[in-house]
């Protein structure tokens, strides 16, 4: 009975292993996509912090409604 279910629970069946080490390289990827996907985001928010310093600066009147 111990034998069937040290073999059920996950014995060194090749195939499990193989999911395994392909689970494994996917976590991998997906954890290097999401830095470098965060890195991306940080910089564009820096951008978009500088270009509104930028034009704060500007003097620009309140526009007035179209005449219809």
């Amino acid at each position: 009975m111990a034998k069937a279910l040290l073999g059920y629970v996950g014995g060194s069946d090749p195939r499990v292993l193989a999911e395994m080490r392909r689970l494994q390289q996917r976590v991998q990827d997906l954890e290097s996509e999401l830095v470098r996907i965060q890195a991306e985001n940080d910089a564009l928010a820096a951008a978009a912090r500088h270009s509104d310093s930028v034009l704060d600066g500007i003097d620009v009147p309140k526009g007035e409604p179209a005449l219809t």
